[in-house]
């Protein structure tokens, strides 16, 4: 008989010790979410839907044969409670953001082509467009001007698709254009769609768009191997790094890479148009009685 244990048996195992230890069951933990609203308005306005705490697999389903090295093993996480934006954020949020802080224009870079602002101006045709051509700090300072922050990968992938082992937010079924923008060619505004419209497409906790239309900014740096050493409940990612990491998949995303598991890596400091984000919140600090 072997007498080793692989490191990912060692996690399953150790997740299993650390839910008994909770200081609460199943029973209370079910009590405590119904107490929280289901969803909530943040303070930029927009609705944010409570994701409960919970167990979730993240990475590569075990039953599937793609993805890729970044995104393997497929390991329990837990994570507590938190609310997530139901849509990502729009042009017309981010106008409201840019004018009452100063916080410079979605601008790309280097080609005028591919943004869809004219100049300082936000054409009233993309408002419910998911703002593109936005750093990891324009969206950092965007989520903490509205009181929020942006989401861990574990918290953005458990709202994504639940404590499902899928590889889309609505199951395995492969992804068609009533699913999610996906597979296009750039065109300027007409490339992306209003945030919201696939009912098809939404996660199991409502969450819309989190396959397709744009990439979204999360906290954590990238590193290839992290999830071979993350930590078992709520991982941060790593504490320093060169790359954020980024999730979902943009308008020019080809079928295999709208897989809910997707991750790639991109400088904080990169402003494209296919970029975008959306927030996080944690639950109010509530006192022990």
């Amino acid at each position: 008989m072997s007498s080793f244990i692989s490191a990912q048996a060692v996690q399953s195992i150790t997740l299993g010790l650390l839910l008994l230890l909770l200081p609460v069951n199943g029973q209370e933990i079910a009590g405590a979410a119904q107490t929280l609203p289901a969803t909530i308005t943040g303070k930029d306005g927009a609705t944010m839907a409570l994701i409960p705490e919970g167990v979730f697999p993240m990475g590569v389903p075990k039953a599937a044969r793609d993805g890729g090295e970044d995104e393997r093993p497929n390991h329990d996480v837990f994570v507590d409670s938190f609310y997530m934006d139901i849509y990502e954020v729009t042009n017309g949020r981010y106008l409201q953001f840019v004018t009452e802080t100063g916080h410079r224009v979605p601008q790309h870079p280097t080609d005028p082509s591919k943004g869809i602002w004219k100049g300082n101006m936000m054409p009233e045709s993309i408002t419910d467009l998911p703002v593109i051509n936005v750093d990891w700090h324009d969206a950092e300072a965007y989520c903490h001007w509205a009181g929020k922050r942006l989401p861990t990968e574990a918290e953005w992938e458990k709202a994504a698709k639940g404590p499902n082992d899928w590889r889309f937010p609505w199951g395995d079924v492969e992804p068609t254009m009533e699913h999610a923008n996906f597979n296009q060619t750039w065109r300027g505004e007409a490339t992306l769609v209003q945030v919201g419209i696939y009912e098809k497409g939404k996660s199991p906790y409502g969450i819309y768009d989190v396959a397709g239309n744009v990439w979204e900014w999360v906290a954590d740096w990238y590193e290839v191997d992290y999830y071979h050493k993350s930590p078992l409940r709520n991982p941060q990612g790593p504490e320093t790094g060169t790359y954020k990491s980024l999730r979902s998949s943009g308008w020019q995303g080809e079928t295999p890479q709208v897989r809910v598991f997707t991750r790639i890596k991109s400088l904080p400091t990169d402003r494209n148009n296919s970029t975008g984000f959306r927030c996080a919140q944690s639950l109010p600090t509530q006192a022990t009685p």
